[in-house]
């Protein structure tokens, strides 16, 4: 979506929005509401009621855009007077004022572009930076990862609604923001400062007119009006032994003097029902007077919040976390609602287009009663009567779930930082490995390099040239010799086995190439190596175990340690370079012992988190070759390529971009399978397909990419896509249907196990076209492969790599260099 500039008052620009609807909306249709199935609901309620657990409530139950079941059970009010239940009660609604009115108000800032979700909030409330709140983020806010505390005070005589923002603003955080999901009134106490302040606009006012109006909300509002009294279920007395009936229970909000972003809102079953089904129907694309366009409004109620975080929550909407009991059991992890300290509760499958209201007035009349059971039961009882099923919404999923959540939290930012790779630090340093060994070989040193495309210094120079002349200048008696080249060659253009020798037309060198069709012919020679002192390694690798730079570094370091034996073998130096999606991360699972081949020279994690400097360090601990790796300067291990400062070269021919790069852990892992992973297009490795998933076995390239977004996998999400690869890569010429892997975040995407997860969709939504044998090849874990070939859920099979990954990391440590 495009956020076009906020050019007019907020007022004005909302007013021409909804200027043409009309006040009377469609209401949902009304179904027989006496079918038998519904008949455990009024069981259930009605023992509640019997028990005494609540004085009364209504139960609304919408499904395929009708009201399918509508009733009242027990009493309105017990104290001062004894009055019936009706349907059409008003409520105070508690906390669904955050969902229903306070985070629609923000997110019509947002798609106004009058905000951004990872905006700071001082930005707008610069009071608000006090005591250390400076980087708390509207996002922080709406998701309850703010690290405020829960409430403010009310040991103290205060009063109002500025007051009530004077303290908030001055308060300090209790914890980090972004860290932990602590649910907290301070959070939409502030985004309702901010939307006033925004608008011009009292929070009730703004609310009224764009979006409770629109909506047609009759009885929905703030500070009801005396009329409806008679209608609204009292709550509790207050302090004064007075019966709170049309002055909000919340005490915060009654001291704000009823109008507050947490608390306050007033409305009926009906109402809510109007509210949802136009919800769900903008959400389908139906058409809908939900005051938010479809696209803002997924992004609601997906999960937004921190990846790292347990607790699922979307803008306003709880989706999976402590507080979603009235969820039930059966209704999917996807769904998502809220509910009110007073008791009241909605929730909202878009799958199922199904929605649950239960309103009652349980802290009535002196206390507050849990109802936290009754919700669940209740939505089970609506989920079975419908006959939804807990396993059935999955390929039916209607909205894309991702989490992006990570972009707005300070704690990932990109470094802006100033890197110098090897050949650049053995520049600045003259050549001083060199000329040492050059001592050690009696005044003479005969090189040899193996290098390509990568291989260039800060200025772009290759370093074939830096050493063919400026080294041979600054070192008497060196000479650099030949040159090696790995896959793809010494410029980086070919895509085949089998290349032959040739000569560099710049320097006249000879380029002896280490990607035959062979084994031995991927190997350097012991003839050639008797030839030289040195050899001198510049690869830019891209930190995945089966990428073969990191192999034929392996093959060089063999070879050297069998001459050194000898007392003839030349020493191995690594220009080392960045691991370009950084050195922090290490995933996926560690290869089976005993299998070596060229894309798994020895047991490794898919994602290893090491530069090639440090893979030879490790390499080395059992082959004992003379090695030196001229480390880099100013690099970390948390940098991405971007953080160096350094110019992006492919390293090879499909490996374009970092984008490219972050994801080929991922979709690497099924290359080998059949399945096109984009090579051949313009974006490999960020899509994946084959002409036989268009409406395979009734699941097309929207079914696979909605199955993958309803797994809500932390970083990225996915979109249905058509592709048609180019010779010579697989189904060249032919349409290929798939799916299109979009980064949202890059430092919360585990992509070995998104490999995993799109293995495992294609498993099982393909399962007699989709060749899961082969992608052993690259994976090189057989206990993995079989759990995908079961069935398991990928995060359970993530989760069993966690003791080898953990036995990896400790092996490692002696090799890391930064």
């Amino acid at each position: 979506m495009t956020v076009l500039p906020f050019r007019a008052p907020l007022a004005l620009c909302l007013s021409l929005l909804f200027a043409s609807v009309s006040a009377a909306q469609s209401k949902p249709s009304f179904a027989d509401p006496s079918s038998p199935g519904f008949a455990s609901i009024d069981r259930i309620v009605q023992d509640a009621v019997d028990h005494h657990e609540l004085p009364g409530a209504v139960v609304l139950v919408g499904h395929d855009g009708k009201v399918v079941f509508r009733r009242a059970y027990g009493s309105r009010s017990l104290e001062p007077t004894h009055e019936v239940m009706t349907a059409d009660t008003i409520f105070d609604m508690a906390s669904l004022t955050k969902c229903l009115a306070t985070a629609v108000a923000v997110m019509q800032l947002y798609q106004q572009g009058r905000i951004g979700l990872n905006d700071s909030v001082a930005k707008y409330l610069p009071e608000f930076a006090a005591n250390g709140k400076g980087g708390i983020t509207i996002r922080e806010l709406l998701t309850h990862y703010s690290g405020l505390p829960p409430d403010l005070s009310l040991a103290d005589p205060w009063e109002g609604k500025l007051e009530a923002y004077r303290r908030t603003f001055a308060i300090a955080p209790a914890r980090a923001p972004g860290v932990q999901f602590v649910y907290s009134d301070l959070n939409f106490i502030t985004l309702g400062a901010l939307v006033e302040k925004l608008s011009g606009m009292p929070l009730d006012a703004y609310t009224q007119r764009f979006v409770f109006t629109p909506l047609g909300l009759a009885h929905t509002r703030f500070l009801p009006p005396l009329s409806w009294v008679p209608k609204i279920a009292p709550t509790q007395y207050d302090e004064h032994h007075v019966m709170l009936r049309g002055l909000v229970h919340d005490p915060t909000s009654r001291r704000m003097g009823g109008v507050a972003g947490h608390a306050g809102l007033f409305s009926t079953a009906d109402d809510v029902s109007l509210y949802a089904q136009n919800l769900l129907d903008r959400l389908a694309g139906r058409p809908s007077h939900f005051p938010l366009s479809q696209l803002v409004l997924e992004k609601m109620v997906t999960p937004e919040q921190p990846a790292t975080g347990t607790a699922l929550r979307g803008f306003g909407w709880d989706i999976e976390s402590p507080y979603s009991s009235n969820r039930g059991t059966i209704f999917p992890v996807g769904s998502f609602g809220h509910t009110g300290f007073t008791g009241t509760s909605l929730w909202m499958d878009p799958v199922s287009d199904t929605y649950v209201v239960i309103l009652a007035n349980a802290v009535h009349p002196n206390r507050p009663k849990s109802i936290t059971a009754l919700r669940s039961r209740v939505a089970d009882a609506a989920a079975l009567a419908l006959h939804i099923h807990p396993d059935g919404g999955a390929l039916a999923a209607k909205i894309t779930g991702y989490n992006e959540s990570l972009s707005g939290m300070r704690r990932w930012q990109a470094r802006n930082g100033e890197v110098k790779t090897g050949i650049d630090v053995l520049e600045a340093d003259h050549f001083r490995e060199l000329a040492g060994l050059a001592r050690q070989h009696g005044g003479t040193l005969r090189l040899g390099l193996l290098t390509n495309q990568t291989g260039v210094d800060a200025a772009g120079r290759r370093t074939i040239d830096v050493l063919a002349h400026d080294a041979a200048a600054a070192v008497p008696g060196l000479q650099l010799k030949m040159l090696f080249s790995p896959e793809h060659g010494i410029a980086g253009a070919f895509d085949k086995p089998g290349i032959s020798d040739s000569t560099d037309a710049q320097t006249s060198l000879p380029i002896i190439s280490l990607y035959g069709t062979t084994d031995a012919q991927r190997r350097p020679s012991l003839d050639t190596l008797r030839q030289l002192d040195a050899v001198v390694i510049d690869l830019q690798d891209a930190g995945v175990r089966f990428y073969t730079y990191e192999t034929v570094v392996g093959y060089f370091l063999e070879a050297a340690a069998l001459l050194n034996r000898e007392k003839t073998g030349p020493r191995i130096i690594i220009l080392d370079r960045p691991d370009p999606i950084n050195g922090a991360f290490v995933q996926g699972p560690v290869s089976d012992a005993g299998i070596r081949s060229y894309t798994n020279y020895t047991q490794l994690p898919v994602r290893h988190g090491m530069t090639l400097g440090e893979l030879a360090r490790l390499f080395n601990e059992q082959l004992h070759a003379p090695l030196t790796v001229v480390a880099m300067q100013g690099w970390q291990r948390g940098d991405w390529f971007d953080s160096t400062s350094l110019a992006w070269v492919d390293p090879s021919p499909n490996l374009r971009d970092l984008e490219e790069a972050t994801l080929y852990p991922a979709l690497g892992l099924i290359e080998t399978t059949n399945i096109s992973v984009g090579r051949g297009t313009g974006t490999p490795f960020e899509l994946f397909g084959a002409p036989w998933i268009k409406q395979a076995n009734g699941a097309d390239a929207r079914a696979l990419a909605a199955y993958l977004n309803h797994r809500f996998l932390p970083g990225v999400r996915f979109l249905p896509v058509a592709f048609t690869p180019q010779k010579p890569y697989p189904f060249a010429g032919e349409i290929c249907h798939g799916v299109r892997v979009l980064v949202t975040h890059r430092n919360v995407l585990d992509a070995p196990e998104l490999g995993i997860e799109i293995a495992s969709a294609l498993h099982k939504l393909y399962p007699e076209r989709f060749d899961l044998a082969r992608m052993n090849t690259l994976l090189v874990n057989r206990a993995t492969l079989q759990a995908i070939t079961r069935g398991d859920d990928p995060h359970k099979i993530a989760d069993d790599w966690a003791p080898a990954l953990e036995g990896f990391m400790k092996q490692r440590q002696a090799a890391l260099l930064y």
